[in-house]
C-alpha cells in the first residue's frame, strides 16, 4: 500500500497530482464504455472484470480485490477490507450495482482512502440509467 501521503498543512490538502487525475479520467472513460455496452442490472463482479479489461487495454496497471489490512492496537487483521480496484497505484475504485448509493458506501470509500494512504477514490454505481448519476469522487 502507498503510505507516502502528502503532508497536511493546517488542514489543507495538496492538489491531486496530474498522474492521479489522468488515471481517474481513464477510469471514468472506461466506466462509461462498459456501462454503454452492458447497461444496468448485472453483478458488480461483471462490471469490475470489464472495467479492468478496458483499463488494461489502454495500458493501465489494474489490481483487483486487494486485501487491505486493518491495524488495531498491535494486532494486524489481514481480512479487514478488500479494495475492488486500484488503478496505476493512484486511484481507489469501489464498484457497486445497487438501486441507490447509501451513506455507508461513501464511508467505505473514505475508510479505504484513510487506511491505504491513497488520496483519490471513485465510487461507481453501474445500476443507474445514466452513469453520470452513479459516480462520486472522494479526496482524502
Amino acid at each position: 500500500m502507498n503510505h507516502n501521503k502528502p503532508s497536511d498543512h493546517q488542514g489543507e490538502h495538496l492538489p491531486i497530482p496530474s498522474e492521479t487525475e489522468k488515471a481517474a479520467k481513464a477510469v471514468l472513460d472506461a466506466a462509461f464504455t462498459v456501462h454503454s455496452n452492458l447497461d444496468p442490472g448485472l453483478l458488480e463482479s461483471v462490471y469490475e472484470t470489464c472495467l479492468a479489461y478496458e483499463l488494461r487495454k489502454k495500458g493501465y496497471d489494474v489490481q483487483t480485490q486487494i486485501t487491505l489490512p486493518v491495524m488495531y492496537e498491535d494486532m494486524r487483521i489481514e481480512t479487514g477490507y478488500r479494495l475492488d480496484m486500484l488503478v496505476d497505484q493512484h486511484v481507489v475504485v469501489e464498484i457497486k450495482s445497487v438501486e441507490q448509493l447509501l451513506p455507508v458506501h461513501h464511508s467505505q470509500v473514505l475508510t479505504y482512502l484513510k487506511l491505504s494512504g491513497y488520496r483519490l477514490g471513485l465510487l461507481v454505481n453501474f445500476n443507474v440509467r445514466h452513469l453520470r448519476d452513479g459516480i462520486q469522487r472522494f479526496v482524502n
